[in-house]
């Protein structure tokens, strides 16, 4: 009872204080008390606003990193006694947010670390002051905070990167203005876990993507534009789409679906691509399709003509995306003015593509999708039947192996046209199989053809293949290769001279 008699004496003392000094002396009173308590404490204590300066008008960045990075360390498995829990509409998952004026511990390089969410009220005011507070011993200051802070910017990056709503977006043949993209959200399911894809292929594709996505500093450190380009070629129904959508989804990007038809000349070509965002792929399917760009090179000489007087030539006089713009879009100085962007181009026919956009630098890595292997089959199995084996799946293989092989499409229909009766669909597969085997020669001859002028790897085997290196060593047989393009050639010349003669052709 003395004690508390005495406290409450001090306490009537400090309020007779505050009311007679002057308000000057008592700030620096105050001022000296907070001096002296950091003085004693062991922790130093930095504040995080939420707006630079004292107008309140400039967002701090810093401050949307720690909100994101305490989402990123989960801070409900702390010990944190009270969390606000939210989800926006552009947001995959629910984010976790320290509730005002509470606090929540890490630990980072063997120290113990806390972040207090500090919001008073404004006088006179609705608004509120939001702050974080780090707390950190002060011994290990220096040596903690500049990659503590370092390492809050990478997970806040990340958490961001996974966790927003992916787009696809497409051009709207108006590059030329503020925004020439439009987009919805992207939704497709396809993952690397679903895809009808040899597993080595699906692990050298992964690989070469989180290498990627890792490769900043690398990329800084070379003098090399942090970008890749990936070739996707194949006949239709191998699944050239659904590799795009588990790029996607594997990354974490944007897409940008580029229409070449829709772009009208060079400069709107690079117009749009100065609109695309850091950490996204842009599409180009069909590029021997799109336009007409294989008639530029070699196949026949430029005339010449008189200089404009802005310096363009006539082709872009006419307006048209040419070669030399598409070229400069995907490896010259305007595919620099973003980070972290993959570029990729499908195709039917890769014969049809010109070489100067084939060579590395452009398009870096050659995947070649092919018919169904035997663990493409099983995985179209396990998605559409929910089957991990079954009975006939050894013929399935015996069919393999004879030349039966089908496409990821043509498997993908029949196991969705019959799926709720597993036996049914697994016997509509074999027959189509052999039915290839035994009435198909002639597409099996014209896919060992393709095959030979894509890879000059002879027979297509029913597996995809990617590529990387150097493109002179793509072709494993060029002597084969020119032995074709000689028959070729003398077949055209035999055809032409009995024509002059009058012989008919048989």
């Amino acid at each position: 009872m003395e004690i508390l008699s005495q406290l409450w004496s001090l306490l009537g003392l400090l309020t007779v204080l505050q009311n007679v000094l002057p308000s000057q002396l008592l700030s620096l009173l105050h001022s000296l008390y907070e001096s002296l308590q950091d003085l004693l404490s062991p922790y130093s204590y930095l504040e995080i606003p939420e707006f630079n300066g004292y107008c309140g008008v400039e967002l701090n960045d810093l401050y949307r990193h720690v909100t994101l990075y305490l989402n990123a360390v989960d801070p409900s498995a702390t010990t944190c006694r009270r969390l606000t829990l939210t989800r926006s509409k552009s947001s995959t998952r629910f984010s976790f947010a320290v509730a005002p004026n509470h606090s929540v511990r890490d630990v980072f390089a063997g120290h113990t670390l806390s972040w207090t969410h500090h919001v008073d009220a404004v006088p006179d005011s609705l608004e509120e002051r939001r702050s974080f507070v780090l707390k950190l011993p002060k011994r290990h200051r220096q040596a903690l905070l500049s990659p503590y802070l370092d390492h809050i910017l990478v997970k806040a990056e990340e958490f961001e990167r996974v966790s927003r709503e992916r787009r696809l977006f497409t051009n709207n043949g108006h590059g030329s203005y503020d925004s020439g993209w439009v987009s919805v959200p992207f939704r497709h399911p396809s993952t690397f876990d679903t895809l009808a894809l040899e597993p080595q292929l699906k692990k050298q594709i992964t690989d070469d993507l989180t290498a990627f996505s890792n490769g900043k500093d690398f990329y800084h450190r070379v003098g090399r534009a942090w970008k890749r380009g990936y070739l996707l070629h194949g006949p239709p129904g191998t699944g050239k789409s659904s590799l795009i959508a588990a790029m996607v989804n594997y990354l974490c990007y944007d897409v940008y679906d580029l229409e070449l038809t829709k772009v009208s000349d060079n400069s709107e070509l690079r117009a749009l691509l100065i609109q695309t965002t850091n950490r996204s792929i842009i599409v180009i399917e069909d590029i021997d399709c799109s336009v007409d760009l294989t008639a530029e090179r070699g196949s026949k000489p430029r005339k010449r003509s008189q200089p404009s007087i802005n310096g363009h030539d006539d082709e872009e006089q006419r307006g048209r995306v040419t070669l030399s713009g598409l070229l400069n879009f995907t490896d010259g100085l305007w595919s620099c003015c973003g980070e972290e962007r993959i570029i990729v181009f499908t195709t039917n026919h890769k014969v049809n593509v010109d070489p100067a956009l084939l060579r590395c630098g452009r398009m870096d890595v050659h995947v070649s999708l092919g018919a169904c292997g035997p663990a493409a089959v099983r995985a179209l199995v396990k998605n559409y039947l929910g089957l991990d084996s079954h009975a006939l799946m050894e013929v399935v293989d015996n069919c393999l192996r004879t030349g039966g092989a089908l496409t990821p499409a043509q498997i993908g229909e029949i196991l969705l046209r019959n799926r709720g009766e597993a036996d049914v669909a697994m016997k509509e597969v074999v027959a189509a199989m052999q039915a290839r085997i035994l009435g198909g020669r002639r597409e099996q001859v014209k896919d060992s053809q393709y095959c030979e002028v894509e890879a000059g790897a002879g027979a297509r085997s029913p597996e995809s293949v990617l590529l990387r290196g150097s493109p002179e060593n793509w072709v494993s047989s060029p002597g084969k290769k020119r032995k074709i393009k000689f028959l070729v050639r003398l077949r055209s010349l035999t055809k032409s001279e009995s024509g002059r003669r009058g012989v008919p052709d048989h």
